[in-house]
């Protein structure tokens, strides 16, 4: 893969989104402000409407002027009508067409949930988007489709509203795709049992702070929760009861997505404790894979943990697969959706592979030519939509990542009354998350405002069971209470 070096000269404000947009092409380029000796670069007008690149001997190759049309004046934002032009301009330079075009952020549907606040109607978005945004066609109309959904499923939303997080940062095995704050069956060993004695301390104590509120969801994630032993699952989730009150809330999420941590003693405990929705995550049912990228169980057993699941009466299941893992091809995504359309999830969800300088790929070197995989990931994205669609599925939450192969997109599927609120309200960010456990990051929001404020907690869990008398305290001070 290339790894270029160049130079952006622009506005100081400007430049993080034209570098992401520029890493849309050259995933790592190496990206200055000043021009070093035979380097070569981009220099952006002040006014964002024209890009000029140069080469390493300083001649100018490349022009690209980009007016706004006058009808689109509208739809720049407020304060910044220069940002938008700039981006085009170097968008044009770039000379390689991107799904998403300008867009950077990893919340794409955000952009077009803000139109449907102003009024606009689905196909004015969707003009908008392809227009003032450059979007591909069908992204801008699956971009204008999940924040539809997203409207109607948020209709009763208050500012006010929260959701609990809590994140449980333990696996068997550590993935190779991972970057997520996850540690092996060693670090649980030694920390477990004094993980979740810090964990249900946080949580009793979190209760005052959010006295008053309409709890809407609860999300555990992490990791992977069920890498707990059922009596360990109990006595954190009854705390949740306690403190939160489970049993009335809209929804109660639990992600048991490594099948070989999955048992029926488990599944009992999260049934006892108001357990409604469940994530079951192969990411591939292709063996090979399943072994190239440290997942230490079989497909099979894949199948073994849906079908305990579904006779421990869970009717909300979801799966996660990801697109562009290594040795991967069309075939196996679809040998992998023949097992989905088989096991009938009630909620799927598409991730197209995304390089993190965290993840095992990354540190030993087997990074794959996102660029150039767009054309193979665009097959596979087909194959799971189409999946989707033959179930009856449809999509409700998208995201996007950095370094994801061919600059697509994550999407969430479900059955129409199977969405998970927690997924949107993530996505949307207007309403508190307070969020519990080693790696979490309380999200407060001010609906006056419309602003949020983050507090995290530390990352690994030994510093979280040494300081967690310090995050209790982080929340108290920042203010979550009403």
């Amino acid at each position: 893969m290339e790894k270029k070096e160049l130079y952006l000269v622009c506005p100081p404000e400007w430049h993080y989104e034209l570098s992401v947009l520029i890493r849309q092409v050259y995933p790592f380029a190496r990206i200055g402000e000043e021009p070093r000796e035979n380097q070569e670069g981009i220099r952006v007008a002040e006014d964002g409407s024209r890009a000029w690149y140069f080469s390493a001997d300083g001649r100018c190759l490349k022009e690209s002027a980009d007016e706004q049309p006058e009808h689109l004046t509208e739809t720049v934002p407020a304060g910044d009508p220069g940002k938008n032009r700039a981006k085009r301009a170097v968008y044009q330079l770039l000379e390689r067409p991107q799904p998403w075009g300008i867009l950077t952020g990893v919340r794409p549907s955000k952009v077009a949930y803000r139109f449907l606040d102003e009024g606009k109607s689905v196909e004015e978005i969707c003009r908008i988007l392809e227009t003032e945004y450059k979007l591909r066609e069908d992204k801008a109309r699956l971009a204008a489709r999940v924040a539809e959904r997203e409207h109607s499923l948020l209709a009763d939303h208050r500012g006010t509203d929260v959701s609990i997080y809590i994140g449980i940062p333990f696996c068997p095995t550590r993935c190779s795709y991972c970057s997520f704050i996850s540690n092996d069956k060693r670090a649980y060993d030694r920390w477990g049992d004094a993980y979740c004695d810090a964990l249900e301390k946080e949580s009793r104590a979190s209760g005052p702070l959010v006295k008053g509120r309409r709890i809407q969801s609860f999300y555990m994630g992490g990791g992977t929760p069920t890498t707990l032993t059922a009596p360990q699952l109990r006595r954190i989730l009854t705390a949740a009861e306690e403190t939160f009150g489970l049993s009335s809330l809209r929804e109660v999420t639990v992600e048991a997505g490594r099948p070989d941590t999955i048992t029926g003693e488990k599944l009992q405990v999260l049934k006892d404790c108001h357990v409604d929705r469940l994530s079951v995550n192969p990411q591939t049912m292709h063996q090979e894979t399943l072994d190239r990228i440290g997942r230490r169980h079989t497909a099979e057993q894949i199948f073994d943990a849906f079908r305990l699941a579904r006779n421990a009466g869970f009717t909300d299941i979801n799966m996660d697969f990801i697109l562009g893992l290594p040795g991967e091809e069309p075939e196996q995504v679809a040998q992998s959706m023949e097992a989905v359309r088989f096991l009938r999830p009630e909620n799927l969800t598409i991730h197209t592979l995304a390089v993190k300088r965290a993840s095992v790929l990354n540190e030993t070197g087997e990074i794959p030519d996102l660029v150039q995989e767009a054309d193979r990931i665009e097959q596979m994205l087909s194959i799971t939509a189409k999946t989707a669609r033959d179930l009856g599925l449809e999509p409700y939450y998208m995201y996007r990542q950095k370094n994801m192969a061919g600059n697509f997109e994550n999407v969430g599927y479900s059955l129409p009354g199977k969405e998970c609120l927690y997924n949107i309200e993530i996505m949307e960010e207007r309403q508190t998350i307070l969020a519990l456990g080693a790696g979490g990051i309380t999200k407060v929001y001010y609906p006056e405002e419309n602003r949020i404020e983050r507090i995290a907690n530390v990352k690994t869990p030994d510093e979280y069971v040494r300081r967690i008398d310090e995050m209790i305290e982080r929340k108290r001070e920042g203010g979550i209470r009403l």
